[in-house]
């Protein structure tokens, strides 16, 4: 609990701090506006505080995503029952909750079936303000305020605040309505009020990375956090993929297109971002036209990838993947102080016999034909692969949403964030195998914990930054391969990226990927106690947060650990970890009273959630409930607002004192 007590203010004080005070009265010109603003943020500190979401591992699923933001992770439909059972049947309250989640879809419907009565919204506007009320109660009428549609702002704010039960508001209230239905504006209000609702629903949304690659609607997903009201963003490893090829980066837009292809998802690069795949389709069929590429064949997770038929697909999955060896050797060939010579395996083939040598053991390769392979030279590309790059590199460093979506994501985050006692990041924190920090040299630097994260986090962005050095820009769009496939990368943390292996042996053993010391050790409370001081974070519940590593419910394991002090909430959203994980992703939901993490099943389609009223079913598990509300006042936010009450009092004791003179109107 954040501690209220207000110091004492004396003139020292406010001599010391009078250069501040001065800009402050800038804002505050006279006693009056002072005082006001002291109530305003008293009582604010005790409101119940606002409702936090914590979602991993989107993986371009953007209609299960979606549909989390508009039913809040199934909040709306508990507030929703909750407010209105005894009054409606089950199938009605199912059917105004899909009203809220797809307000648009659904009064089509109705109006096609010529449903839309003005009846129907006599009966639903007032049941929809109700909802709204109960959402909005712990808000102030200014953050409500600044969440309505400036078309109906005056209207639904009156009818936020006058109740029709009370004898003398009744009629003023039922001509509202009518008045509304009236003139025509009955579906638009509807459709402004469910929005609200979905807005006011989720104070807060923490994305803590991935939401690049495997399913087709990244950018779709980048589209609607680009226009969410308030969100952080941690950036995961595949996100880390996306923005180096955006930043240039010739072996990350080379992953980033084996993977696209990899999961048979087209629209990403083609429909998204305007990715021009004709020159690499053309560099296929040329040297992959008589090769089945059977190891190769897209996983397609969705069923509207038909732009370019598998065999061709599977082609230019070899393609690229091939191109993608010989860049990613020549990055590791520059930077030696990485340690990953023993990732540069096409060096280690034998071209006649088709074989491998690994770890001093031969290995027969699935696939041996490597037109494009130089076997003097294996690393080198082809005059046709350097062209193939050139262009491949031009229309990812063109693509104006992909820019746009980068920068989105570069300035809502970064590699960790601290909210309300909990530290949020995608990964790991490099550990040694004691449980000590582990110290990584970045940018010719030994650094480790809360200083490692920070330092990446500022050298990758001066791959963004027109200002910064040639080389520094040079080092940082390099760096984005180390953060992706990296061994002591806090975002990959593993012996190696196997992807030679996968693709080319059968034995198994040659597919392991060691993981680092956090994940064997994040069981450990007081491991988790260490990375905690170490960012120093405080309160007698504290957590970390993070995804990365999908939950694996089928075997037992649970996203709870270290004694409830560490969430792990990467739950598979991905279709393609669904029979793996035995769910559908997580929610972590933290309210007034305490966390709860709802599980999701797997959601069948928008279409069905707006026909049948199908939802996402949901599992939703306490993790931690607190003895009373937690208010603003116990969060950053409130500790935040208490320094400016703080600084507000010691303006107006310098107001009374004449220290500052006030702004008066006259003047």
């Amino acid at each position: 609990m954040a501690n209220t007590e207000l110091e004492v203010v004396t003139p020292e004080m406010v001599e010391r701090n009078l250069r501040t005070l001065e800009m402050l009265s800038m804002s505050f010109p006279d006693i009056n506006s002072v005082s006001t603003e002291i109530i305003n943020l008293q009582a604010i500190l005790n409101l119940p505080k606002g409702t936090e979401h914590f979602i991993a591992d989107l993986h371009g699923e953007y209609e299960a995503f979606n549909h989390i933001l508009r039913n809040a992770s199934g909040n709306i439909k508990r507030k929703v029952t909750a407010l209105l059972q005894g009054r409606l049947s089950h199938g009605e309250i199912r059917e105004l909750c899909t009203t809220i989640y797809y307000p648009i879809e659904v009064l089509d419907q109705k109006m096609e079936a010529g449903l839309a009565t003005d009846a129907y919204y006599r009966h639903t506007i007032p049941l929809l303000v109700e909802i709204c009320r109960t959402i909005s109660s712990k808000y102030t009428r200014s953050k409500v305020r600044k969440s309505l549609p400036k078309a109906f702002s005056y209207i639904i704010e009156e009818l936020l605040h006058e109740s029709s039960e009370e004898s003398d508001k009744t009629a003023y209230v039922a001509e509202i309505i009518d008045s509304i239905i009236s003139t025509g504006q009955a579906r638009n209000f509807v459709i402004s009020i469910c929005e609200v609702i979905q807005r006011l629903s989720i104070d807060f949304l923490h994305i803590l990375g991935d939401v690049f690659d495997r399913g087709s609607g990244a950018h779709l997903i980048m589209d609607r956090l680009c226009e969410y009201h308030k969100f952080d963003f941690q950036w995961g490893n595949h996100d880390i993929l996306w923005m180096g090829a955006c930043a240039g980066n010739d072996a990350c837009i080379a992953n980033a297109l084996r993977l696209c292809l990899k999961f048979g998802n087209i629209d990403t690069l083609e429909d998204g971002y305007g990715i021009n795949l004709l020159p690499l389709a053309t560099f296929a069929m040329s040297h992959y036209g008589d090769d089945p590429c059977t190891i190769y064949a897209p996983k397609l997770c969705d069923s509207n990838n038909n732009q370019i038929n598998t065999a061709l697909m599977a082609k230019m999955h070899k393609a690229i993947t091939v191109i993608q060896f010989k860049l990613e050797a020549a990055l590791i060939d520059k930077y030696p102080k990485w340690n990953m010579a023993d990732r540069k395996l096409l060096d280690m083939v034998d071209y006649e016999k088709g074989t491998v040598v690994i770890d001093g053991e031969t290995y027969t390769l699935k696939d041996a034909n490597f037109p494009t392979i130089d076997p003097a030279n294996p690393n080198a590309l082809t005059e046709e692969e350097k062209q193939l790059v050139k262009q491949l590199h031009r229309s990812f460093r063109m693509s104006e949403k992909l820019y746009r979506h980068i920068k989105c994501i570069l300035s809502h985050g970064c590699m960790y964030a601290i909210s309300n006692s909990n530290l949020l990041f995608h990964a790991s924190i490099p550990l040694n195998e004691d449980g000590t920090l582990k110290s990584i040299e970045v940018a010719g630097k030994s650094v480790k914990g809360k200083d490692l994260l920070h330092r990446i986090g500022m050298v990758l962005r001066d791959a963004f930054t027109e200002d910064a050095a040639t080389a520094e820009r040079e080092y940082a769009r390099d760096y984005f391969l180390y953060m992706w496939c990296g061994p002591d990368s806090p975002l990959f943390d593993k012996s190696k990226m196997a992807t030679f292996e996968r693709y080319l042996l059968d034995d198994p053993k040659t597919h392991q990927e060691q993981k680092g010391a956090y994940f064997r050790l994040r069981n450990n409370e007081e491991v988790i106690d260490r990375i905690l001081d170490e960012f120093g974070v405080s309160g007698k519940h504290r957590h970390i947060i993070n995804g990365h590593v999908p939950v694996r419910l089928t075997k037992g394991e649970s996203p709870i650990r270290a004694g409830g002090k560490l969430m792990v909430i990467d739950g598979g959203f991905a279709k393609a970890y669904h029979d793996t994980t035995g769910s559908a992703g997580y929610t972590l939901v933290y309210h007034s009273r305490g966390f709860q993490l709802v599980k999701h099943e797997p959601f069948t389609s928008r279409e069905d959630a707006i026909r049948t009223g199908t939802d996402i079913v949901d599992t939703t598990e306490i993790i931690e409930l607190n003895s009373r509300r937690i208010l603003v006042k116990d969060t950053d936010n409130g500790r935040e607002m208490m320094r400016q009450i703080s600084e507000l009092r010691q303006l107006l004791y310098a107001y009374r004192h004449g220290m500052i003179k006030e702004r008066l109107s006259a003047d």
